[in-house]
């Protein structure tokens, strides 16, 4: 049994469900795998070969699955890379990196280099924001825009990490619908598929525990590409009015998206972040 999963049989239905999804993904995709040092990643491509590459990275406790409301916008201008992180519910290697290592760039460097392609646009989530954020500090030549969905990194967190605390308590009283609903912001009349999914998760799932580390001003201050950073101010899970303050005043070229009535999962800002890539 992997450490990431509780039971074999969990793994099996996260993965089921994943495979239903991508089976009604809304463009046309290849499905790669990349060798890296760390195992196999799974990259789901969509958008004209040749066009400007987009690398999107996905949040804690996620997969690719969650661009499928934007992808069909983003792939009319880009090559858009869905990437699975590791150690996450996804198609990748179960193997689950150390943070604020050089362990996750160099993985990164390996998915790029599999693609060939030397450099490209990042849009990330949560911890997926994280990661784009630590590899443009690491990789600065190699990251040509960042747009950033209630990026981890910034502004400090509230709970010990995505999920863990605030989870343990919620979930224990079995309503797993309404508890994911508490900690992402979602209503859940008008989103019961996505809450469903983050239930079917994590029920079968073990999320990371620890905190995520916070780039410092001086390494913000390094960023010289375009960066989008885009909050809901009701962020159970990060402090965003701190993320918006620090983003504003250490990164050079940063634009910044302040939600009204938002939570953590952040939609609707496809047009934003395709308008934001064009530029």
């Amino acid at each position: 049994m992997s450490a990431i999963y509780k039971s074999e049989a969990g793994r099996a239905a996260i993965q089921a469900r994943y495979r239903e999804t991508l089976q009604k993904w809304p463009v046309p995709a290849e499905q790669l795998h990349i060798p890296t040092r760390l195992g196999d990643t799974f990259v789901l491509a969509s958008g004209p070969q040749g066009a400007p590459p987009v690398i999107a990275l996905h949040g804690s406790g996620s997969n690719s699955s969650t661009w499928r409301g934007d992808i069909a916008s983003w792939a009319q201008d880009f090559r858009v890379y869905a990437v699975d992180m590791p150690g996450e519910p996804g198609g990748s290697t179960e193997s689950r990196p150390e943070l604020g290592t050089d362990a996750l760039a160099d993985w990164l460097d390996d998915v790029l280099a599999g693609l060939n392609i030397s450099s490209a646009s990042f849009v990330g989530m949560s911890l997926g924001g994280w990661t784009a954020l630590d590899y443009a500090i690491r990789r600065p030549d190699r990251v040509t825009r960042l747009a950033l969905y209630c990026p981890g990194g910034i502004g400090k967190q509230r709970f010990g990490w995505i999920f863990k605390n605030l989870v343990d308590h919620l979930f224990s009283n079995h309503d797993l619908r309404r508890s994911a609903a508490i900690v992402t912001g979602l209503n859940i009349k008008d989103h019961a598929e996505i809450l469903d999914d983050i239930a079917l998760t994590f029920t079968h799932f073990n999320p990371r525990t620890g905190k995520l580390s916070l780039f410092t001003d001086a390494q913000l201050a390094t960023l010289k590409m375009p960066v989008l950073v885009i909050v809901g101010a009701d962020d159970a899970m990060f402090k965003s009015a701190e993320t918006a303050r620090r983003a504003e005043q250490s990164i050079t070229d940063a634009t910044l998206r302040i939600l009204p009535d938002t939570g953590h999962a952040i939609l609707g800002q496809t047009e934003a972040v395709h308008e934001f890539l064009r530029k």
